[in-house]
């Protein structure tokens, strides 16, 4: 077994769990916008952006601490990665959002609403894992279930696209939408790396 940490160490758990709760606010939020009308989604888009500042601000500390901290959980690189790899999911999200509303997208892809699902899924796991890198145990099972759901976002993300391109629509409107589709598969993919990269510093640590 790795180095274990004292007490006053702890809080770069605590952070990480912290980001995670971000994420999984940012999903929520994401999922709200798929029920509200257009002319509602500027103020999800607000909620979504202060809720990625705030996301922001626990990986800015994260980094903060391991810059000043002498004696880390695990190795520096891979909590600069993990860190990292969260942000990304809870930007990729917020891009979404911003995107759909600054095209002024009218209805959405029932498909979305498909990808949206797996990536709140996917947030809540991520949450819930977190908090046992402490003891990195039980961990096997999030990121084998986190591996199934990537597959399902590739599958649904494919659909997608066929629909999109086969339904007919104006070429600005199939451009608006695959942008925002892509990024939404490109957050299911974030949430992979958070997950192998979890697997990686728990075979580092076992």
């Amino acid at each position: 077994m790795g180095f274990r940490l004292t007490p006053q160490e702890t809080s770069f758990y605590d952070l990480f769990a912290q980001q995670a709760s971000h994420i999984v606010d940012g999903a929520k939020e994401l999922t709200a916008l798929l029920g509200v009308p257009p002319t509602e989604r500027e103020a999800v888009a607000q909620r979504m952006r202060d809720i990625e500042h705030a996301a922001d601000e626990a990986t800015h500390e994260i980094m903060r601490k391991v810059n000043s901290s002498f004696i880390t959980p695990f190795d520096r690189e891979d909590i600069y990665g993990l860190a990292a790899n969260l942000d990304d999911c809870m930007d990729l999200m917020e891009a979404a959002v911003d995107l759909i509303v600054l095209y002024r997208i009218g209805e959405l892809p029932s498909g979305i609403a498909a990808q949206v699902e797996v990536l709140a899924r996917m947030s809540e796991l991520t949450a819930e894992a977190m908090p046992r890198l402490r003891s990195m145990s039980d961990l096997q099972e999030y990121w084998i279930e986190i591996n199934r759901l990537e597959n399902q976002a590739d599958q649904v993300y494919r659909r997608l696209l066929a629909e999109l391109f086969n339904n007919g629509a104006d070429a600005i409107t199939v451009l608006k939408l695959k942008e925002v589709i892509d990024e939404l598969e490109a957050a299911a993919d974030a949430f992979e790396k958070v997950a192998h990269a979890v697997e990686s510093i728990a075979v580092k640590e076992s």
